[in-house]
């Protein structure tokens, strides 16, 4: 086994340790590279199907291309794909990204927190990646929230020789991270290598593409020529710029993360 065969392998383990122990559980999906990886080891992982549902959160401002590759991938992989919303509540409120910490907790968070509570969930599965933001560093693979959808990162259990803590108490959920030891260019190549379809966001358009997909108006395109993934792999391979730098909510302050996760953001 070579470097991704590993990383596939204890993914799709992560993945079936979870649908064995819930009942109810689900998969975030953003579209973007990491969380259309993760849906290809879930594919993997049960022989062609993906056996639970699909969640897309949708605030209302996200790039056409992002829906149309969502769609495409639906029809084509056979998903059974759940939208969340909390797009009417942020426009009544007048909710927007010029208060990027609201906008995030109103259109995602409070979307999701009325998803599960529709839905009953017990764990979600998130394609989030301990190099991608060093407050996901911080992560467990198997990692608590609790009823207010709070996560104590002060406060996480060991996971030691791959044992997780996979129990929730009361009115937790939990969420699950099959990508977490992987990086950027372990994503890309793991791409390349299974040949999966790619949003055409992160391929350079007049001089310049995304690195990290997430609502049009707080996501800004890097300097790149690269219109492959070949290309994208070496550009990343050479680049000092973080991954999410062209994040905004990223930038809005050192702990802007920090505080968006703890109260519940993916």
């Amino acid at each position: 086994m070579d470097h991704l065969d590993r990383l596939e392998s204890n993914s799709i383990y992560i993945i079936r340790e979870a649908y064995k122990k819930f009942n109810k559980i689900a998969m975030l999906w953003s579209i973007g590279k990491d969380s259309t990886t993760m849906l290809w080891l879930a594919k993997k992982a049960f022989f062609g199907k993906v056996p639970f549902p699909v969640v897309y959160i949708d605030t209302g401002k996200h790039f056409q291309e992002m829906y149309d590759f969502r769609d495409e991938c639906v029809k084509k992989w056979n998903l059974n794909l759940i939208v969340s919303d909390n797009i009417k509540e942020a426009e009544k409120q007048g909710i927007g990204p010029k208060d990027k910490l609201k906008c995030c907790t109103i259109r995602k968070t409070e979307a999701l927190k009325k998803t599960i509570d529709k839905y009953k969930f017990e764990a979600l599965l998130l394609g989030i990646r301990r190099d991608e933001h060093g407050i996901r560093a911080k992560e467990r693979t198997f990692s608590p929230r609790n009823k207010d959808f709070r996560w104590d990162y002060k406060n996480q259990a060991p996971e030691l020789w791959n044992q997780y803590k996979s129990q929730k108490e009361s009115e937790q959920h939990l969420r699950v991270h099959p990508l977490l030891e992987w990086t950027e260019i372990d994503v890309w190549k793991y791409i390349l290598r299974e040949n999966l379809p790619v949003n055409k966001l992160y391929f350079t358009k007049n001089g310049k593409r995304y690195r990290s997909l997430g609502c049009k108006p707080c996501t800004q395109p890097v300097k790149s020529n690269a219109k492959n993934v070949q290309e994208i792999i070496k550009e990343v391979k050479e680049s000092r710029i973080a991954e999410r730098s062209g994040r905004a909510q990223d930038k809005e302050e050192a702990q802007a993360m920090q505080k968006l996760r703890a109260l519940g953001y993916m």
